[in-house]
């Protein structure tokens, strides 16, 4: 049975044009006065040509500035290819880091219906669920609030509990799973991952921790100066 194509990268890069800087701000503005079209360009991304198959879960793997974060923003269309390049999707899909999209300002309460909703969940749904979120979360003496009072772990444990409740076929995760809670939260966590979350999606994951990489993923790409230099098995 041939695989079902779920993401596909067709000689995808990205670049990015910069101007020099200075330690000096003075110096700088000078600079840019007397020269203002000196610039740089830096391509984070150099043609990447790559197949994603539905139900995979893929781990993106590379050091710091290896281009990890700039592919999956180019999968998840928050930046656009260069000319002649194509990310071709094919289901929907949902961009997920810890934290991300959470308002200072609102209470949990207003923050879960933001970011599910935007997750695609509808409000009916997310009324169905809102109370599994918040005990999963274990922060029912917070519902109502600001975020902006949260710790770190707070936050990490909430935008945990909401993405499991996420509607979509294809989760671009950029650092969003390990190190959630303390460690009775992570076993709860990793159990449902492993249990519910997992099964008929396909994750597109970057990480540094190789733990979950090995654990989870079905195949790895690993990224170096902007390149795809090699795919295989997490082993």
């Amino acid at each position: 049975m041939e695989k079902e194509v779920v993401l596909k990268l067709e000689n995808v890069s990205k670049s990015f044009t910069i101007r020099d800087s200075s330690k000096d701000p003075i110096s700088f503005h000078i600079r840019n006065l007397i020269d203002p079209g000196k610039k740089r360009v830096i391509r984070a991304v150099k043609n990447v040509s790559l197949e994603i198959y539905k139900g995979e879960f893929i781990g993106i793997v590379g050091a710091n500035g290896s281009g990890k974060s700039t592919l999956l923003h180019l999968m998840s269309g928050v930046y656009l290819p260069d000319k002649g390049g194509k990310v071709i999707r094919n289901g929907s899909y949902i961009r997920l880091s810890l934290g991300l999209g959470f308002n200072g300002e609102l209470t949990m309460r207003e923050n879960i219906y933001l970011n599910a909703s935007i997750m695609g969940l509808t409000f009916k749904q997310i009324g169905r669920n809102f109370h599994k979120m918040v005990e999963f979360a274990e922060l029912e003496d917070f519902i109502d609030t600001k975020i902006k009072y949260f710790s770190r772990g707070m936050k990490s444990r909430l935008a945990f509990a909401i993405a499991i409740h996420a509607e979509a076929e294809i989760f671009l995760m950029d650092e969003f799973f390990g190190g959630v809670g303390d460690e009775k939260f992570r076993e709860k966590s990793d159990k449902v991952f492993k249990d519910a979350f997992i099964s008929g999606r396909t994750i597109i994951h970057v990480s540094h921790n190789m733990g979950t990489i090995k654990e989870y993923a079905d195949r790895v790409f690993l990224m170096h100066k902007g390149e795809c230099i090699a795919t295989g098995t997490p082993d």
